[in-house]
């Protein structure tokens, strides 16, 4: 038998290298170095991924092996994504599972991830399924099943953590989907460390990839989140597989947020959300009535802006509140929005518009728990400090849209006719918009009124008179 190898890899990024190093060369890192050891192809894995592989496979894979081939050669066809059964998993997927791909889907302890798998696959009564869990007793996902309400005879369960007799089963089995919760409880035989440590992780999706490109059938996999917010194991763990989603959210909060991070088979920028209820998951089409309170007239500190995630529009209540330092260091919050740009838009409030903010404190909320990207959203973050600290409210009906530049200039902002027609849809009378995006639209076929500005200060004087 040969001799296992010693590598060390970055658990930061996933830099290789023979030996150890202190700081790592390409993130900067200093000791994330790991030493894990390289295991030699075992004769019992490779005799079942050989049994594994397809006629289908076989013959594109003979077709294409080794050969150098012209791009005008190559059949641009696709092939048909699987059906999830699930909107919002669907346009996150990039408008369904692809064969023969591997999906990581990530989160925090608790967040819902194996209740979202679980209700997803109960629901697909036409592939034959198998689901494998390395943490949960039959019995709790029996009980688990039963408390989501459904029921589906082709869904195959086993609870095993070895990789080789999970290999046995799936050879056995024939399924046309596998789902193994979670990636970090499986080991294999080849290596010699416990479960979830770098080697095992690295060389379980290995494997588990190598059997998906053979075989065709796609491999979701589920992993956690560790204390900083990224996925637990190498960092080459995102870079072997196909597909990275993250099922975000605060447990205190009712909504889920699930965000494609990475996707080789379709767009990085859908968001998908879900409500979480006593019998699983709700789809929630229509985001922008959840995500707005409805009784905030009357209250300071309070915009309303249209976001764009994706391909959805929708909109977002922004909070902020502005109060006098009370330790002498101002303190600057924001959640679910960037620190770093607020702290940029604060010094365009104080250097072009002309309020003083540096002897206040500044907190910024995106209401329902939402983390949101949108440039757009730097206008209304802006609105929202602005009535906080004069404690005036924002009259009822008005939302706006714009990014912010750092000379105080309202800059123009993609897809603008999507944003006016979702505030139209929900009632809104008045927007403010950025006066470049005026070119080329018809503002007469909506019945909003549209307030183009070209500076801060011509939007706070909408707002405020």
């Amino acid at each position: 038998m040969a001799k296992d190898k010693i590598a060390y890899v970055c658990s930061n990024c996933g830099q290789e290298s023979p030996k150890w190093i202190g700081k790592c060369p390409a993130c900067g890192q200093w000791n994330t170095f790991k030493e894990i050891k390289v295991a030699s192809s075992s004769p019992k894995l490779g005799e079942v991924r050989r049994g594994l592989n397809s006629a289908h496979s076989a013959q594109s894979s003979a077709a294409s092996a080794g050969k150098v081939l012209r791009l005008r050669d190559i059949s641009n066809h696709d092939d048909p994504r699987i059906d999830m059964h699930d909107e919002e998993l669907n346009r996150v997927l990039g408008g369904g599972l692809v064969p023969g791909s591997i999906v990581l889907l990530g989160g925090e302890p608790g967040i819902g991830k194996s209740t979202l798998s679980l209700q997803t696959m109960l629901h697909m009564p036409e592939k034959k399924i198998l689901y494998v869990s390395g943490e949960e007793s039959a019995h709790q996902l029996k009980m688990r099943a039963n408390r989501l309400g459904g029921e589906n005879d082709n869904f195959l369960i086993l609870t095993e953590n070895s990789l080789e007799a999970i290999f046995d089963h799936i050879k056995d089995e024939q399924p046309e989907l596998v789902v193994i919760d979670s990636i970090q409880t499986i080991m294999t035989e080849d290596v010699e460390s416990s479960a979830g440590s770098i080697a095992q992780v690295r060389e379980c999706a290995s494997a588990l990839l190598r059997f998906a490109k053979a075989s065709g059938v796609p491999v979701i996999l589920i992993g956690h989140i560790t204390k900083e917010g990224t996925l637990a194991g190498p960092k080459i763990l995102e870079h072997i597989v196909d597909t990275v989603i993250q099922f975000e959210g605060d447990q205190h909060y009712m909504y889920r947020i699930l965000r494609s991070i990475k996707n080789r088979f379709g767009s990085t920028s859908e968001l998908g959300i879900y409500e979480m209820q006593q019998n699983g998951l709700r789809q929630v089409s229509n985001p922008s009535e959840l995500l707005l309170t409805q009784d905030h007239e009357g209250l300071s500190g309070v915009a309303i802006s249209s976001a764009i995630e994706g391909v959805r529009p929708f909109l977002v209540e922004t909070q902020a509140l502005v109060s006098s330092a009370a330790y002498g260091t101002p303190q600057r919050s924001a959640t679910g929005f960037d620190q770093r740009r607020l702290n940029m838009l604060l010094a365009v409030l104080e250097k072009r518009v002309g309020f003083k903010l540096m002897q206040k404190d500044v907190f910024i909320n995106i209401a329902g728990g939402l983390r949101v990207t949108d440039l757009a959203m730097d206008l209304s973050v802006i609105a929202a400090v602005l009535s906080s600290n004069v404690d005036t409210p924002i009259e009822s009906g008005w939302c706006m849209a714009g990014e912010v530049g750092l000379s105080g200039e309202v800059r123009p902002v993609n897809r603008i006719e999507q944003r006016i027609a979702e505030a139209e849809k929900l009632g809104f009378t008045d927007m403010i918009i950025p006066k470049y995006n005026l070119k080329g639209l018809d503002a007469r076929k909506y019945h909003i009124t549209l307030h183009p500005v070209r500076k801060v200060e011509e939007a706070l004087r909408e707002l405020f008179g």
